[in-house]
């Protein structure tokens, strides 16, 4: 039974210095530390990442998220030669081919930063490599339009020379992003290009990690769901039942859905490597053991109170306070436990949100 303080927005409030928000990577992914909590008792112990090994057991199944951050921040002029910034909200959908010139356009929706507000009909240029056409205010800095290439070269590789990438808006650096940024604010197994922000909790795998889990009889599977823009999106009204979240894109493939069916069916327990799998694979339950195989838009919303019906074990970071991700978490262990782990992650010095330390929650034999 929940009460209404699990579904206060205050009651997610906890303070956190400054010093604890990560600005960096720790040098070596898998270095990063861990705490894992069990979902039934609250009890909390402290390792290392590498050491997550230990924690499987042969025929379970890990889920990860295979999206791929593309650089989403492009910095050009506004005809007039003033400055604007674009931050593209989806990688771009190709409508054109521009023939021998090997010229493309694409349509996209973006967020517009200038010192005087864009137009309609107005160009904005990325050195000379791209422009962008504004078509529509679609309002609150958002706008749809065409992206046109105009050097021949493939948009991947316009995107590689002249994006940034696009940091969570509480790194703050006077450097901007940096080359440690493209290798680390991406996982060692991105596959399929789409988010503007990495699925955090993939971060602190390494190839020999995941190896080694292999190893042990556990089967790894991917799903992908492209995160938007809105994960960064603030809850503003009190009762978070009346929060509404973003669409992401998901895709979850016939083999991944067929390897989950056959470990629920005989009992083994599924991982879920951040909350963005976690929202995947529940949006594909059909029931407690089965899932089916889907493409579509995932606006799945999971709070206090919510029935997993696929996922046991949660591998995720420290989220911020008063956001979705924190409920979600929530629902799977309990707030009270969950800020009670948050309170002794900060008094121990744990590092906290995208490039932060791991949580893992895990799912024993005693009643929660």
């Amino acid at each position: 039974m929940k009460s209404q303080e699990d579904f206060s927005l205050s009651s997610y409030d906890y303070h956190l210095p400054e010093e604890a928000i990560a600005q960096y990577p720790v040098d070596g992914r898998d270095q990063s530390r861990l705490l894992v909590m069990d979902r039934a008792s609250g009890g909390i112990e402290h390792r290392l990442f590498h050491q997550i090994h230990t924690l499987f057991k042969p025929g379970d199944v890990l889920v990860r998220n295979d999206t791929r951050v593309f650089p989403a921040r492009l910095f050009g002029r506004k005809e007039s030669g003033g400055k604007v910034e674009l931050f593209l909200l989806h990688y771009p959908v190709h409508i054109k081919n521009g023939g021998e010139s090997g010229n493309a356009a694409y349509q996209c929706e973006v967020l517009v930063k200038s010192s005087r507000p864009p137009r309609a009909g107005m160009q904005l240029r990325i050195a000379d490599a791209i422009i962008f056409a504004l078509d529509e205010n679609l309002g609150r800095g958002r706008w749809s339009g065409t992206l046109f290439t105009t050097t021949g070269h493939d948009l991947d590789s316009l995107l590689a020379a002249h994006g940034n990438v696009p940091l969570p808006p509480y790194v703050k650096r006077e450097d901007g992003p940096t080359a440690i940024d493209v290798e680390r604010y991406q996982t060692v197994y991105a596959a399929e290009p789409g988010a503007v922000a990495a699925p955090t909790a993939g971060l602190h795998f390494t190839g020999p990690l995941l190896d080694k889990i292999s190893r042990l009889g556990v089967s790894i599977a991917s799903i992908t769901l492209h995160v938007g823009h809105g994960t960064f999106a603030p809850v503003t009204h009190e009762d978070i039942r009346h929060h509404k979240i973003h669409q992401e894109y998901v895709k979850i493939g016939d083999e991944t859905a067929a390897l989950i069916n056959r470990a629920k069916t005989r009992g083994a327990q599924v991982w879920a490597v951040g909350t963005t799998t976690v929202r995947a694979l529940e949006s594909a339950a059909v029931s407690e053991h089965e899932i089916k195989p889907i493409e579509q838009w995932c606006d799945v919303y999971i709070t206090p109170g919510y029935t997993f019906q696929v996922v046991d074990n949660l591998i995720t970071n420290f989220h911020l306070p008063r956001s979705s991700l924190l409920f979600l978490v929530a629902a799977l262990c309990g707030r009270t436990r969950l800020l009670s782990a948050y309170r002794a992650a900060i008094e121990m010095g744990y590092r906290f949100y995208s490039y932060g330390d791991a949580m893992a929650l895990i799912k024993s034999g005693k009643k929660e």
